[in-house]
């Protein structure tokens, strides 16, 4: 297997609603590969769902609760891990989400949720997990992203589209100064992906609450002709997890069926 004596730390690693998201598709993709996980979310059902599936396929899975944007709550989570399992060969900071608004919508506070949603969880996580993967003599970071950092994606996210980006490149930096170290650093960035967010969240903010009409012009945007899935971001991850990527640090893998590259992008 893939990741055969490996313990995976995910955060967000429940879901917000019914179906597979990043986190919990990459959390069972993981723990199928060998991978012994730690489940991390702000609500501890959903990642108590996340684990019965993993515990029913007679995988390893341990929770816990963590608010990901609170540095005291960070040390104890990654301290848990290493208390649990002894080591931690894998960090996948998943967390993340948008708020709508340009510099003149959005509060200050806004904005620096923003910023510490998408972009400090991820600095904290990898601030206090770095030193036990020295310790272990290497290890592999997965941050997700967004094309939302790429590009503009045709709506006021200022906040998102400025974190997401400050994502990508503190991962790069990252990566090139732990290299020596044996600890690699990567990036995904997916596109449209048609995960529980979709129902619970999004269909308010942009569809007026009708999740079929959302969906139909999100499938419709994408030159694939249909949006992603949790899944699709939880195999990138496992490459990049896994030895087979060996080589591969301060990368970006673009998982969006296409759209950045298409000249229509976003309507």
């Amino acid at each position: 297997m893939r990741l055969e004596n490996k313990v995976a730390l995910i955060t967000g690693a429940g879901s917000v609603g019914p179906g597979w998201g990043n986190g919990k598709s990459t959390a069972v993709a993981f723990a199928r590969e060998g991978a012994s996980i730690f489940a991390v979310d702000l609500v501890p059902e959903a990642a108590a769902e996340t684990q019965a599936i993993i515990a029913s396929e007679g995988g390893v899975c341990e929770t816990h609760h963590c608010d990901v944007t609170d540095a005291a709550q960070v040390k104890a989570t990654i301290d848990a891990c290493v208390a649990q399992f002894g080591r931690i060969d894998i960090l996948v900071n998943n967390v993340g989400g948008s708020v709508p608004g340009g510099p003149v919508e959005l509060s200050l506070d806004e904005w620096q949720g923003q910023l510490d949603f998408n972009l400090t969880s991820a600095f904290l996580a990898c601030k206090h997990a770095i030193p036990h993967m020295e310790r272990q003599g290497g290890g592999a970071i997965v941050n997700i992203s967004s094309i939302a950092g790429l590009r503009h994606i045709g709506n006021d996210h200022v906040g998102y589209a400025a974190s997401k980006a400050g994502l990508v490149q503190f991962g790069r930096a990252l990566a090139v100064k732990y290299a020596p170290l044996g600890i690699r650093c990567n990036s995904i960035s997916p596109g449209l992906m048609h995960t529980p967010l979709v129902e619970v969240r999004l269909a308010g903010q942009y569809g007026a609450g009708d999740a079929s009409a959302l969906i139909e012009k999100r499938n419709k945007q994408v030159p694939m002709g249909h949006m992603g899935e949790g899944w699709d971001v939880a195999y990138a991850a496992l490459y990049l997890a896994s030895d087979e990527a060996k080589y591969v640090t301060a990368a970006d893998l673009v998982v969006d069926g296409g759209l950045i590259a298409a000249t229509h992008g976003y309507q």
